[in-house]
């Protein structure tokens, strides 16, 4: 708990240097860009300047949300004829036709430009300095950089740059990255255009003909970040913002207001009964997601009037049996728009996979914001542009070939997205800023977080930590500490329960009491991450 300033990050380094900043005078946007380009140095196993970033921003001068869309469009060759004439049903999970452009360093210009008080310059030194100068790799860290070790084995510049002596570092072993210092060095000396008009564009589109990729010079002198309205819905009388497509924010919104009409609190905290229903509401909300979302201009705003009305989500209840889980859920169907897709995903979409990280900062002076930034899977795409120390993500594997779905792959254009920060506001003043990383875990996180707040009771740090429960395509994940009379009623009501330790996400959150002027963070130990104020 702090007054002048918090901030939450899955890394102590990068917690500590937004630390330094806000005790230098800095914003909660300094901090968070600071810490942001730390966490593309210190956790290269999940995000970097290669990846893409959204974020959700409180200015107190206009009193007002800010939505921040840095994802990357699909280069000009992408277009569903290129994958057809190289044999292709689907688009690769990894190598260079999943790659789109990476929207990351234009997502740290533009939040500093709009809402910052520092340069570019200042705020990516830390990040530099760790670069070039090394830092201990942290333990879970470790062990997702051994995970990859095949993946980067198979491309030369990755394994050049990121298996130093042939291995994966070890926990605590002092890994450097002087190539990616140097590209911080042009980035912070010219600005946002040394990425995508000078050198390391070049850079990138010289190893992306080489690989025979679908970049254009246009694709990146073209990028730009989109300010966008947050989308909303009201819980417990709290109103949750997220992020519009072509985030999946919306998927969180619809859960929570299909849980709203029940009395979640008297059903108990991970019991059967609780975990069933919010199992059925996410295969709901998942159901509308893989039928319906994708880059905004492909999404009707009949679609997301309908899918974050309470009415909708009346009717969605109803279709809940409390006995039993349904064989399968159906998207909504809207008047004049198709739906093409059931339950069980988009075609060729690996919604299942996801690494990320995901950040917030709050100062005294009421600045707020809630960042995620990621190269999807691990080490995104497994490829590095040689002589940069740049990992390239994979974000255009989230495209589907289908000619029938809004998400299918086109030039220019954005894939369906799993970053989503979250920002909850009380009288109209932040109450909330938080996150869960991890690919479809996220609105899971999101929702289960903010019941244990306003249902059960429980403090930030308590919110964070509870067990939780991740439903996947192949049944329902279940921690460890969820007891065993809440599995077998899940197994009676005809859940297939699962084994998958590690992908139940990582929160951070800061909880915003504004009559008494304190900030309280808290950090997931599910990471390697640190809340700290001042």
């Amino acid at each position: 708990m702090a007054r002048r300033g918090m901030i939450a990050t899955s890394q102590p380094l990068a917690s500590a240097a937004g630390l330094h900043v806000l005790q230098r005078g800095g914003n909660a946007i300094d901090a968070a860009v600071t810490a942001a380009a730390v966490l593309a140095v210190v956790e290269p196993t999940m995000n970097g300047i290669g990846g893409d970033l959204f974020a959700l921003v409180f200015d107190p001068r206009d009193r007002r949300i800010h939505g921040l869309n840095a994802s990357g469009r699909a280069g000009s060759g992408a277009a569903p004829e290129t994958f057809a004439a190289r044999g292709l049903d689907r688009v690769p999970a990894t190598g260079i036709l999943a790659v789109s452009v990476p929207g990351v360093v234009d997502g740290w210009a533009q939040l500093l430009a709009r809402h910052g008080s520092v340069g570019i310059d200042r705020a990516l030194e830390p990040a530099g300095r760790y670069a070039r100068d090394g830092f201990p790799v942290s333990e879970v860290v470790a062990h997702q950089w051994q995970g990859a070790a095949d993946l980067l084995a198979a491309d030369p510049e990755a394994a050049r740059v990121f298996l130093p002596g042939g291995r994966p570092p070890s926990t605590g072993q002092v890994f450097r990255n002087p190539d990616l210092a140097a590209m911080l060095d042009l980035i912070a000396r010219d600005g946002r255009d040394a990425f995508y008009h000078g050198d390391i564009a070049r850079a990138i589109l010289d190893d992306s003909d080489r690989r025979q990729g679908l970049l254009t010079p246009a694709d990146l002198e073209r990028h730009e970040s989109d300010w966008v309205d947050s989308i909303s819905t009201s819980y417990r009388g709290h109103v949750v913002h997220e992020l519009p497509p072509n985030t999946q924010g919306v998927t969180a919104l619809e859960m929570l207001n299909i849980l709203e009409r029940d009395d979640i609190r008297a059903l108990g905290h991970n019991s059967g009964e609780y975990l069933h229903l919010l199992v059925e509401a996410k295969r709901i909300a998942w159901a509308d997601r893989d039928t319906y979302l994708a880059d905004r201009r492909y999404v009707p705003s009949t679609v997301l009037e309908h899918l974050l009305s309470k009415g909708y989500a009346a009717a969605r209840r109803d279709e809940i049996d409390t006995r039993r889980a349904a064989a399968t859920h159906r998207p909504g169907c809207f008047p004049g728009v198709s739906a093409s897709i059931s339950d069980g995903g988009t075609p060729g979409n690996p919604c299942d996979r996801g690494d990320t990280v995901y950040l917030t900062a709050a100062d005294g002076d009421g600045f707020v914001v809630s960042l995620i930034q990621s190269l999807f899977s691990n080490f995104g795409a497994g490829i590095v542009v040689a002589g940069t120390g740049i990992a390239l993500q994979n974000r255009g594997s989230l495209f589907t070939l289908d000619a029938t779905h809004p998400n299918q792959i086109a030039p220019r254009k954005r894939p369906l997205h799993t970053l989503i920060p979250a920002m909850v506001l009380k009288s109209e003043r932040p109450w909330l800023s938080y996150g869960v990383m991890g690919g479809d875990m996220q609105p899971q996180g999101h929702v289960q977080v903010l019941v244990n707040l306003l249902d059960f009771g429980m403090n930030l740090q308590e919110a964070g930590e509870a067990a939780r429960l991740r439903h996947m395509a192949d049944g329902v994940a279940l921690e460890s500490a969820i007891p065993n009379d809440a599995r077998q009623a899940l197994e009676r009501r005809g859940h297939r329960l699962v084994n998958s330790p590690g992908s139940f996400g990582g929160f951070q959150g800061i909880l915003i009491d504004t009559a008494a002027g304190v900030l309280m963070g808290a950090s997931d130990p599910r990471k390697d991450g640190l809340a700290i104020g001042w």
